[in-house]
């Protein structure tokens, strides 16, 4: 198996006397870490106007890691179209990609939070068109050879090169988090890679997992697990006592999202909001506990067929959790038959 990172940061709001920017720095210094302990990649989210101070800037934030790091791969998990100019995303994402020596991952997704769409007056029901619009512009920008126009629904350029070229040919590599079958449908049919969420219970992921790969062999590919990042909530806990602690931070976490992610008096209906708000769910679904509680819920992963976990280690960043989960889990998941940076 191979091991990356998913999450955010923290920019406390505050007076004079608070340090805004210590959240972010706490960040470098964690994938810092991880690099050093053998973590394969970190992949960083894109939130708005939640008043908690996440990430919104991802690129910009993800530059700084690149700058810091020299295997860890970057990516985004994810950059919802809908929101952004894609030139302008082309630009800076192959930026990133030619100073970090071709360690991007690009992963994007249509979004899910009514509050977003809404602070952005973008209508969430254009998200599907717009979404689509943008990523064909996006290709199209780093893999055409000459210059090139485009006039779409809600995007017109016209005569541009997008500049500079990316590292890795003929792009970096694309992700799309999805959860719903036709979605799945989708990615499978763009020859990308495949982000499940954190929130998805295991039969789930085995049941979305099992139409992605069909999808991709019934187009006449070979199905590579590593093409599938599984995103999981992970604690290695001292004791029970500090897991059901843990259990209840998530909880909590989890009832914050319900509330930023609907429209009043309306429940989402995103596939990535469709968790069970119980604490057995929330315990399924993560990887909390000790070494050897973990260590089984691995097993039953790798048995679904997943080979490629992104480790949420919540807003606290925890970095007991990070190396124990180095040094007590990782070495007997290892995947000892692929090189950092190839597959």
């Amino acid at each position: 198996m191979r091991f990356g990172l998913f999450g955010s940061a923290t920019a406390r709001h505050g007076g004079p006397d608070v340090d805004s920017g210590q959240g972010y720095r706490q960040f470098i210094d964690y994938n810092i870490e991880a690099e050093a302990l053998g973590y394969y990649s970190t992949f960083l989210v894109e939130h708005h106007f939640t008043g908690l101070g996440q990430v919104s800037a991802s690129l910009a934030l993800l530059t700084w890691v690149a700058a810091k790091t020299r295997t860890l791969r970057v990516g985004t998990a994810v950059l919802v179209l809908p929101w952004h100019n894609p030139v302008l995303l082309a630009e800076q994402a192959a930026t990133i990609d030619l100073l970090s020596g071709g360690r991007l991952d690009f992963g994007v997704g249509k979004g899910y939070r009514h509050g977003e769409f809404s602070g952005f007056c973008v209508p969430i029901e254009e998200a599907d068109a717009r979404f689509n619009e943008s990523l064909d512009v996006i290709t199209k920008a780093w893999t055409a050879k000459q210059r090139f126009s485009h006039h779409g629904r809600y995007w017109h350029f016209d005569d541009i090169i997008v500049e500079p070229p990316t590292a890795q040919k003929p792009h970096p590599p694309m992700w799309m988090a999805a959860g719903s079958p036709d979605s799945i449908r989708q990615v499978a049919e763009r020859g990308y890679n495949l982000l499940l969420d954190q929130f998805a219970s295991f039969e789930a992921i085995a049941e979305r997992i099992a139409i992605f790969k069909s999808e991709v062999e019934r187009r006449g590919r070979a199905y590579d697990p590593m093409e599938v990042g599984v995103a999981r909530a992970f604690f290695v806990a001292k004791d029970e006592t500090d897991k059901q602690a843990a259990l209840e931070r998530r909880l909590e976490a989890q009832r914050r999202l319900a509330a930023a992610s609907s429209a009043p008096g309306m429940k989402n209906t995103a596939s990535i909001m469709a968790f069970s708000d119980t604490r057995e769910a929330s315990e399924e679904s993560a990887l909390y506990g000790t070494p050897d509680e973990i260590a089984r819920k691995l097993e039953n992963l790798r048995a679904l067929g997943v080979e490629y976990v992104l480790l949420n280690g919540g807003g606290g960043l925890a970095h007991d959790s990070l190396s124990r989960f180095a040094r007590e889990l990782m070495p007997a998941f290892a995947d000892t038959t692929r090189m950092r940076g190839v597959g």
